[in-house]
């Protein structure tokens, strides 16, 4: 009653023997190709955290930085400051690693969340009735009259082109762990699994445990059964050429190092656009918003806590160099995984799954 394993001489094998082996070359077939994954998904997971590693390192240099640009030249607004850098740079990480948010709404956000500030604190600084609806009518104000200028809008510019590459990187990162995976799971067709048994176990029914398929069967059995995986084959060169071509942009024309330090200087010149257009600001804030209480003398120090300066040119130095490196390392490697689909029945018909080392093999009918 056998249904792979039929052969003319008597045989030692059983009906429930070959539904056993069946479920054998499934779990070893999964865990073959898990193996064979393994290194390369590794590698994935590995920069994957060494590339979020790096842009952290980089996003805290670069709030840090901003952050000491109110300590040192807007003291009066220096703590109050402080929540709005920190959501910008909490909306820049979360847009890199693919939240759904855009560099424009975080950018925006953070110059309606400045524009109170300095027209109180900077512009207008006896304001001392900053009521709830006095702040988000300063807020609203902030998109008609743009009080900052070019200077907001080219700042999303800058942003937008740097973090686009990273963002993209970040995402196919993930994409790449994601197909790995669903090459592990892809199910053995019915015709795969008997195929597999009569390669590895039909042999055994007639007491032939120490004879090993010959190559040339284990390829086509194993091109046969992995037909689908190998049909991968284009779309891996294209994707490894896409992470090629993400990494390049970043170190080039879309230099995420340059424009998150690049941050500071285009508050800087925003909040000096601002000053400098002061009395015309505050004519058409008057008219919308109208006139707010004014307290005379100047603003009490109490209430300016000193922002951590930032000092840490060495660290940004580093996580530089290491982002750079990590980006020629990971590509390189990345590259020699070009025909990794297109070769998996090579590696698998590999090592002490066939007879390579002598002149008798199993042809799936006989030795020979």
């Amino acid at each position: 009653d056998l249904q792979i394993c039929q052969h003319r001489a008597p045989t030692c094998c059983t009906k429930k023997m070959e539904e056993s082996y069946q479920a054998a070359v499934r779990r070893e077939r999964t865990q073959s190709i898990q193996a064979l994954n393994f290194e390369l998904k590794y590698m994935i997971v590995g920069h994957i955290t060494a590339f979020q590693e790096a842009f952290e390192s980089l996003l805290r240099f670069a709030e840090n930085r901003t952050s000491s640009l109110f300590e040192s030249a807007y003291r009066p607004m220096a703590k109050e400051a402080a929540e709005p850098v920190k959501e910008l740079f909490t909306d820049i990480s979360l847009y890199i690693l693919g939240a759904e948010t855009t560099v424009e709404s975080a950018v925006l956000r953070f110059f309606d969340s400045l524009f109170p500030l300095v027209y109180s604190r900077l512009i207008n600084p006896g304001i001392t009735d900053l009521s709830e609806d006095y702040t988000e009518c300063l807020r609203l104000t902030r998109q008609d009259i743009n009080p900052f200028g070019r200077y907001s809008k080219n700042m999303v510019t800058e942003l937008s082109k740097s973090l686009w590459a990273s963002r993209k990187l970040s995402q196919a990162l993930s994409l790449g762990i994601e197909v790995i995976n669903a090459t592990e799971h892809a199910a053995l067709t019915k015709e795969c699994s008997r195929a597999l048994v009569k390669m590895q176990y039909c042999p055994h029914c007639q007491g032939l445990t120490l004879i090993r398929p010959c190559v040339g069967y284990c390829l086509n059995v194993m091109r046969g059964c992995l037909a689908s995986v190998s049909e991968l084959d284009a779309q891996w060169r294209e994707y490894i050429s896409t992470l090629e071509y993400l990494t390049n942009e970043m170190a080039s024309s879309h230099d995420l190092e340059m424009a998150l330090t690049g941050i500071r200087n285009s508050i800087n010149e925003a909040i000096l656009h601002a000053q400098l257009n002061g009395p015309q600001l505050s004519a058409t804030v008057d008219k919308v918003c109208g006139q707010p209480k004014q307290q005379e003398g100047s603003l009490s120090s109490d209430n300016i806590v000193p922002v951590k300066e930032a000092t840490e040119t060495q660290t940004f130095v580093m996580a530089h160099a290491s982002l750079n490196n990590k980006r020629r390392e990971f590509i390189n490697y990345m590259k020699r995984s070009r025909t990794f689909h297109a070769s998996i029945a090579e590696r698998l018909c590999d090592g002490d799954l066939v007879m390579r080392d002598s002149s008798t093999c199993w042809n799936g009918e006989d030795v020979v």
